[in-house]
């Protein structure tokens, strides 16, 4: 089992966790509510875990650029 980061905005793969076994608190998971776990995590057959975050480049144009919260995708 894998945990794959992906950035929502563009699509960067921003890093992963091979060969773990840690709980859903250390990662923070617990703190997320239903909707957010739905909308960030996927389960993926061959039991990898897919996690939808924000990079650092997506995170300082969006702070450069608060106009770009109504886009769901960007490109830099």
């Amino acid at each position: 089992m894998a945990i794959h980061y992906f950035c929502r905005h563009c699509g960067t793969n921003i890093g992963s966790l091979d060969s773990v076994s840690v709980h859903s608190e250390h990662l923070g998971f617990h703190k997320l509510t239903d909707t957010e776990r739905r909308e960030m995590i996927s389960y993926e057959r061959n039991g990898d875990i897919h996690i939808q975050s924000i990079c650092e480049d997506c995170q300082e144009a969006l702070e450069r650029n608060p106009d770009f919260h109504q886009n769901d995708y960007l490109i830099h």
